[in-house]
């Protein structure tokens, strides 16, 4: 059974008022949304309340404004957008809470969508206020969140609301929480990891959680370098943070008392100057490094050993990219393995979830973030999960 209620537990809505609090803070460009992924997240969950017959009053956040009424940053620019992607009327709010607000819900009927203007107009969304989050309970007759990439933030609408009303996890909600069970929680063993990306220092504490928990731990990236240079390796001109090699080594000792296997390079592409395709591309062994060289993504021996570690495994979660993907030719090592690991999970051997910023990026390169069990939408929420740490957000939709 679920730790949280679900809109499966919902009895009859029709009439009530759903607050739900969504992600609508989407790329935009002159006036166009660029990427619609956090609009089309919310469809099952408001799609399936509208048509139950509740009247969906939608709860987001749109930029910073820090406590600004700020025109650029008013979710009326939104509205049309999502009114496309939803498929039906949208009606636009000025305000998420007071009179106005009341007013204008008032006058909707059941299965009504409308958008409250940002929360974060208010000074008190950030602090998590909780007369702002009673100002905003009274609009609504229960609290749905659908928003895990804003659930690591203890803020007035994605915690403080869901004290104040009966509480329920969005289908988003339910989808991301599900996996990160299956992924960490309580996995299928052996369980890998990939961790990539530039630095060590903004993954300390994702690194020094998950030995404790994976089997395989997989660096890549700039990451890597620093764990080799702490291994003694010479890395020449590689992207590193050198005054991070002692906590590199207390990392290794730590997957040794755990009996997790970090595995590092042992080929590598390099470099003089990154650039795309350079004339001084070549693929070596990790002792070989030159001086004047970088190293800018993992070599394909190196690939093909992971592969094979994957092959064991039954369980992968996968957070940053192994090369400097953005450049080709240093998506090759990502692109490859994503792959792989894409076609273990269609074979049925592997459940693999994937999160961050630059992971669905590489992984829509690699043609593959469809064929993975899950990719989570989330940055800083699915970091701080993989850190282990608990989120405000989902806390407060557990069932007491």
């Amino acid at each position: 059974m679920a730790l949280f209620r679900t809109l499966d537990d919902l009895g009859d809505v029709t009439g009530k008022r759903a607050l739900v609090r969504v992600d609508l803070n989407v790329p935009m460009q002159d006036g166009v949304v660029t990427d619609d992924t956090r609009l089309t997240a919310t469809l099952p969950t408001v799609a399936g309340l509208a048509d139950k017959g509740a009247i969906v009053l939608l709860l987001a956040h749109f930029g910073r404004p820090k406590g600004e009424r700020r025109p650029d940053m008013s979710l009326a620019l939104v509205t049309r957008p999502y009114e496309n992607v939803l498929g039906r009327p949208v009606r636009f709010i000025g305000d998420c809470c007071g009179p106005e607000a009341k007013e204008a819900i008032a006058t909707l009927a059941p299965g009504d969508v409308a958008i409250l203007e940002n929360t974060r107009f208010h000074a008190g969304e950030e602090k998590n206020d909780p007369a702002l989050a009673a100002d905003m309970a009274e609009l609504g007759d229960l609290y749905v969140n659908d928003a895990f990439s804003a659930a690591h933030r203890a803020h007035a609408s994605t915690e403080g609301l869901a004290h104040l009303l009966p509480a329920y996890a969005g289908r988003s909600m339910e989808a991301e929480l599900n996996a990160l069970e299956k992924a960490l929680g309580n996995p299928e063993r052996p369980v890998a990891a990939v961790v990539g990306g530039a630095k060590v220092s903004t993954k300390l504490d994702v690194l020094k959680h998950l030995v404790t928990k994976v089997d395989h731990l997989i660096i890549g990236g700039g990451m890597a370098n620093t764990f080799l240079a702490a291994r003694g390796v010479a890395i020449g001109k590689s992207l590193a943070e050198r005054d991070l090699t002692g906590t590199a080594e207390e990392i290794l000792d730590a997957a040794d008392k755990a009996n997790c296997t970090v595995h590092l390079p042992y080929d590598v592409v390099v470099a003089k100057e990154f650039a795309a395709n350079p004339p001084s591309l070549r693929t070596c062994n990790v002792h070989e490094v030159a001086e004047d060289e970088m190293i800018l993504d993992i070599g394909p021996a190196a690939v093909e050993a992971l592969s094979d570690a994957l092959k064991t495994c039954r369980t992968l979660v996968w957070n940053g990219p192994l090369g400097a993907f953005e450049t080709p030719p240093f998506d090759a090592a990502t692109v490859a393995l994503a792959r792989y690991a894409a076609a273990l999970t269609q074979e049925g051997t592997l459940t693999s979830v994937a999160g961050g910023g630059d992971t669905v990026a590489a992984l829509n390169q690699a043609g593959v973030a469809g064929d993975f069990t899950f990719v989570s939408t989330a940055g800083g929420a699915f970091l701080e999960w993989m850190e282990g740490k608990e989120l405000p957000g989902v806390k407060a939709l557990e069932r007491v």
